[in-house]
């Protein structure tokens, strides 16, 4: 024992193409003495095909926190540590912040290797603004909450980025065709640096057709991209999250909910919800 804290490596890794992974990532995996990968069985194919025989432990969403202090103890020993996800830049998404924190909590030195990123690569390829962007993750499974979150970002200037399963991405653009403007800008993209990868992009309005006619074979995990608010739009969105809103809750609370999330002046949405009133 040196006495000297060893290194916490976050790797990224390939998140399709295995010809993906840098030769950096490579020899740290090779050189450290205990990668923490979110599935050691996902991981331990990547690792055996390229020919890495360092030892693997789970460390994952349930067992974080009990894992957290047992690592620290070992980078205070001088043992150095690659965090990996099953995919791409670990903690986007992904377990990983307690280690990280505790890291820097304890002085031990973090070093990021950078690498592929699910999200990152689909934004480059969106055909979307990509200056300035919001990263949600997933959105709740339930139609409702999902339409309650979507309907606060309706007002959103940045482009904003989404991950989604197969079994959920109708529903999801449903929801998203529900809240927003049928000709805001969309970009799904599925499969990256895969085979059968897909990237899309349409008005929301026609992309709902284009989901429900593909279903049955589009599979693998989604990004999606929705353009943010451009101003042109921002009257519609007032009037979908109003709807929303109205099926809830009272005119009251829709109103000043509606004024929270958009930044309008209550008195216009008023004067929008007695009139969307009236004609129900």
């Amino acid at each position: 024992m040196s006495g000297i804290p060893g290194t916490l490596f976050i790797v990224a890794t390939p998140i399709g193409n295995l010809e993906d992974i840098s030769q950096r990532a490579k020899d740290v995996l090779a050189s450290v003495d205990l990668i923490a990968a979110e599935d050691t069985r996902h991981s331990g194919v990547m690792l055996c095909r390229l020919g890495i025989n360092t030892k693997v432990i789970a460390y994952h969403d349930h067992n974080e926190r009990r894992l957290v202090g047992g690592l620290i103890n070992h980078l205070q020993k001088g043992l150095c540590i690659a965090l990996i996800s099953d995919a791409g830049t670990p903690l986007i998404n992904d377990p990983g912040y307690q280690l990280v924190a505790a890291a820097h909590t304890a002085g031990i030195k973090v070093v990021p290797i950078p690498g592929p990123c699910a999200l990152i690569a689909a934004l480059s390829a969106s055909g979307l603004a990509t200056d300035r962007f919001v990263f949600e993750g997933y959105l709740p499974s339930r139609s409702a909450a999902r339409r309650k979150r979507l309907s606060e970002l309706a007002s959103e200037t940045r482009t904003l980025i989404f991950f989604e399963a197969t079994h959920r991405i109708s529903g999801f653009i449903e929801d998203a065709l529900f809240v927003f403007d049928a000709n805001r800008m969309v970009t799904v993209a599925r499969e990256l640096t895969k085979v059968h990868e897909t990237i899309h992009r349409d008005r929301l309005g026609s992309l709902a057709t284009w989901i429900n006619s593909k279903q049955t074979c589009l599979k693998g995990e989604f990004v999606v991209l929705i353009q943010g608010e451009t101003g042109g739009n921002q009257h519609n969105d007032i009037q979908r999250i109003l709807k929303i809103l109205l099926t809830e809750v009272s005119l009251k609370v829709a109103v000043n909910l509606t004024a929270k999330i958009t930044g309008q002046k209550r008195n216009a949405i008023y004067k929008q919800a007695v009139e969307y009133k009236d004609e129900r």
